[in-house]
Formats: structure tokens, C-alpha cells, sequence
């Protein structure tokens, strides 16, 4: 596709979401040190001189991309936790957990991303606007959380959020199977291997909250 010179805000905008709609298909298929600004250009029909009006870099177009996908989740899971009554059981507030992440399988494609690349390239202005953004978001999420664990102070369930979301990236990554590992797990051996994201992690967030809960 060819896009001609965008004149209205509304123009931009269009921009913006086609290159960042390409940049996603790369970052998911092919990780994020193999996609260059050229080619997310290239995928979006645009030249690299365009690009430029719109974009920065392909950091910047990065967490323009993940800022809106994860406070679209962390929106979700918001309204989920405030269902939940105070001293909830364990296996309950895991299941909502994440069952909120349920329809967020971009923010789930692009999560590994952050710790295995992005943040080892990112410049400082870059990574302090997302963290504070960040910052802003999980302070709800560890704000509702003490509500429902009133014996877990503010700073413990800011732990939290950091451990579950290491688990989360990590079992999300370990459940996106190719042809050859399907075969692998299929032997009577290894089946014990495979690991299931919501039901391995349901499994982790129950062990987390017990050892924050008991500290």
C-alpha cells in the first residue's frame, strides 16, 4: 500500500495504527531484534522518510504498541479483581487472575519481548515515560489486590505483580508450541513437560500469594 502524505488528525492516526499494526505482525513472528525500522516501513507500505513524520524508532513504535495493549488489560483485569469479596481463596483470585488475560493474546505475543530485548535498548527518556506509565497502572492493580488481602500490605502486592508477571511472560513463551515440540511432548516420556499457561499459572500465582501471604 502507498499512503499519500497525512493532512488531518485523523489521517495521522490512521497512520499510526497501520505501522504499528505491521510492526506487531514482525515483533510477534519474527522477535524484536530481527525487525528494523526499514522493514516495519516496508511492511506498512511506507518509506523510511515517512515513517519519520509518524515514528522515531522501532523502540518508540515498540512501546507506543505495548503501553496501549497493557493498559487494556490491566483495565480488564481491574474490573475482574473488584468482583472478587476481601480474603478470597487463593485458587479463586488466581483463576480470575487470569482468566483476565483471556483476550489480550497481543499483550501476552509481545510481553517476552520487554525483558528479552526491549528494555536492553531503549533509550533513558524512553524507558522512564514507560515505567512511569507502568507504574501508574500496576499501583491500581496493587491497590485492589491489598483490598481483597488485607494482611498484604501495598509493597508486597507490587511483589506480587512483579513475580506473576515474570511467570506470566515465561508461561505464555513455554506454551507457544512449533510442529517439532507438539511431537516431542506427544511422547509418553516428555508429556509431563508441556506446560499448560493457565492452568501452570494458576498453580504459580497460588504459591506466590502463599509465600507473600505468610512473610
Amino acid at each position: 500500500m502507498s499512503w499519500q502524505r497525512a493532512r488531518t488528525e485523523k489521517n495521522i492516526n490512521e497512520r499510526k495504527i497501520a505501522i504499528q499494526e505491521a510492526a506487531f505482525t514482525l515483533f510477534k513472528n519474527n522477535g524484536y531484534d530481527d525487525v528494523s525500522f526499514n522493514g516495519i516501513a516496508l511492511q506498512a507500505g511506507f518509506t523510511k522518510s515517512n515513517m519519520y513524520r509518524y515514528f522515531s524508532s522501532k523502540e518508540e513504535i515498540f512501546l507506543n504498541i505495548f503501553s496501549d495493549l497493557f493498559e487494556r488489560w490491566v483495565n480488564d483485569c481491574l474490573k475482574s479483581l473488584k468482583k472478587l469479596k476481601s480474603n478470597t481463596a487463593l485458587i479463586t483470585f488466581a483463576k480470575t487472575y487470569v482468566d483476565s488475560h483471556k483476550n489480550h493474546t497481543k499483550f501476552l505475543d509481545l510481553t517476552p519481548i520487554l525483558f528479552l530485548s526491549l528494555e536492553r535498548n531503549s533509550s533513558y527518556d524512553q524507558l522512564l515515560k514507560f515505567k512511569t506509565l507502568a507504574k501508574n497502572l500496576l499501583y491500581q492493580l496493587a491497590v485492589e489486590i491489598s483490598r481483597i488481602f488485607p494482611n498484604l500490605p501495598l509493597n508486597k502486592s507490587f511483589q506480587y505483580l512483579n513475580l506473576s508477571f515474570a511467570a506470566t511472560s515465561s508461561f505464555w513463551a513455554g506454551s507457544k508450541n512449533n510442529e517439532v515440540l507438539i511431537k516431542v511432548y506427544n511422547q509418553d516420556k516428555l508429556k509431563d513437560l508441556k506446560m499448560n499457561f493457565e492452568e501452570d499459572l494458576a498453580s504459580a500465582i497460588v504459591v506466590i500469594m502463599k509465600g507473600l501471604l505468610a512473610n
